[in-house]
C-alpha cells in the first residue's frame, strides 16, 4: 500500500504541475469575474510574488520522485502521502475551475490548504530537504493563498467596507501561520507566508493603503522570528 502512494504522489504532483502548462495559468481573479468588479484589491499580492509556484512545483515533482525512489517503502514517510496526494489532485483541478466559478474555487483551495497542512504536520523529521520542506512552501503559499481569495470573494459579491475585509484576512493568515508554527518545526512553511506578505506590501506602495503596508510588515516580523529560531541548531546539552 505504501508504494502505491508513492506512485499516486508522484502522479498527482505531475498533473498539477501540468495544469498551468496546459491551461492559461493563474495571476489573482479577474476583476469582471464578480459582480462588484475587483479593481486591484489591496489584498492580492503583486504579479511577481506567484513566481513562488515555480519553485514549488520543481521541488514537489523532486520531492514525490525521490519518495517512489528512495523512500517508496518507508513508513515514515506513508502518512503525508494521502494527504498530499488529495491536495494535489484538487490543485490540478483548481485554476480551470477558477477561470470559471471563484466561489468554486475558494472552496477548493481551503481543501488544498487544510489537507496540504495535515500532510505537513505528518512529515518526518529526517530527510527535511525532501519532504518538509517543499511541503511547507506548499502549504504557507496556500495559507495566505486561501485568505486572499476569500477576502476578495468576500468584497466581490458586495461586502464593504473593502479595506477593512482584506486587512482582517491578512491576520486571519497570521493567525493560521502562528498556530501551524508552534505545531511543527518549518521554516519554509513561515518563508512563503512572508513571500505573500511581501508581495502584498509591494502590491500597496504608492497606493493610500498604510493599513496593508503596516499589517504584513508586523505579519513578517512576527513570522520571521520564528523561522529564524526554527533554523538554528538545538543546543546540545553540557556534558
Amino acid at each position: 500500500m505504501r508504494k502505491i502512494f508513492a506512485i499516486f504522489t508522484l502522479t498527482a504532483a505531475i498533473a498539477f504541475v501540468v495544469s498551468p502548462i496546459v491551461s492559461p495559468g493563474f495571476a489573482g481573479f479577474s476583476p469582471d469575474q464578480f459582480p462588484v468588479p475587483q479593481n486591484d484589491p489591496p489584498i492580492q499580492p503583486a504579479g511577481w510574488a506567484f513566481s513562488i509556484w515555480g519553485v514549488i512545483y520543481l521541488w514537489l515533482i523532486a520531492s514525490s520522485l525521490f519518495g517512489l525512489l528512495k523512500r517508496d517503502d518507508d513508513p515514515d514517510w506513508h502518512p503525508a502521502r494521502p494527504w498530499l496526494t488529495v491536495s494535489l489532485i484538487v490543485g490540478a483541478a483548481w485554476i480551470p475551475v477558477a477561470q470559471i466559478s471563484p466561489l468554486w474555487a475558494t472552496v477548493l483551495i481551503w481543501i488544498m490548504w487544510a489537507t496540504a497542512v495535515v500532510a505537513l504536520l505528518r512529515t518526518p523529521d529526517f530527510d527535511q530537504w525532501w519532504l518538509r520542506v517543499p511541503v511547507g512552501l506548499y502549504a504557507g503559499w496556500l495559507t495566505a493563498a486561501s485568505s486572499v481569495a476569500t477576502a476578495i470573494l468576500l468584497t466581490g459579491y458586495g461586502a464593504t467596507p473593502v479595506l477593512p475585509i482584506h486587512a482582517m484576512f491578512v491576520i486571519v493568515a497570521l493567525g493560521l501561520s502562528t498556530l501551524i508554527l508552534r505545531r511543527i518545526n518549518a521554516p519554509s512553511y513561515a518563508l512563503a507566508v512572508i513571500w505573500a506578505l511581501a508581495g502584498i506590501i509591494a502590491a500597496n506602495l504608492g497606493a493610500d493603503r498604510v493599513l496593508m503596508i503596516i499589517l504584513s510588515a508586523v505579519g513578517i516580523l512576527l513570522l520571521a522570528v520564528p523561522a529564524v529560531v526554527q533554523m538554528l541548531p538545538p543546543q546540545k546539552r553540557p556534558a
